[in-house]
C-alpha cells in the first residue's frame, strides 16, 4: 500500500514529496522552486501555500523559517475587475499575424 499523498500547494497540485525531490535536484531557493514545482502560481498566487513551502523549506535546509528568501510577488501592473477581464479580446492562435490590423 502506498502512502498517501500530501499536498503542499493544492492549486497546481504539488506534493510534499515533489516538492522534496526537486529540492534534492538542486533547487535550494524558494523563487527557484516556485519557478520548478509551480508551488504558490496557482489561483490563490500563494495565499494558501507560500507559508507551507516557506516551513518545508526551511525545514529540508535546517534553517529557521524567518532565515529563507521570500518568492518576489509580482501584483498585475493595473487591477482589473472580473468584468474587465471577461470582455478583453482573446486573439485567435489560428490566425495569421500578418492580417491582425
Amino acid at each position: 500500500m502506498s502512502k498517501p499523498k500530501i499536498f503542499l500547494c493544492r492549486c497546481e497540485d504539488v506534493t510534499v514529496d515533489e516538492f522534496t525531490a526537486a529540492f534534492r535536484e538542486g533547487f535550494t531557493e524558494l523563487e527557484s522552486l516556485k519557478r520548478y514545482t509551480g508551488v504558490g502560481t496557482g489561483f490563490c498566487q500563494g495565499k494558501g501555500c507560500l507559508c507551507e513551502a516557506t516551513g518545508e523549506l526551511a525545514r529540508l535546509r535546517e534553517l529557521e523559517p524567518g532565515d529563507i528568501r521570500l518568492t518576489t510577488i509580482r501584483p498585475p501592473s493595473e487591477p482589473l475587475t472580473f468584468s474587465q477581464l471577461a470582455t478583453l479580446q482573446v486573439p485567435d492562435p489560428a490566425a495569421d499575424p500578418e492580417e491582425t490590423p
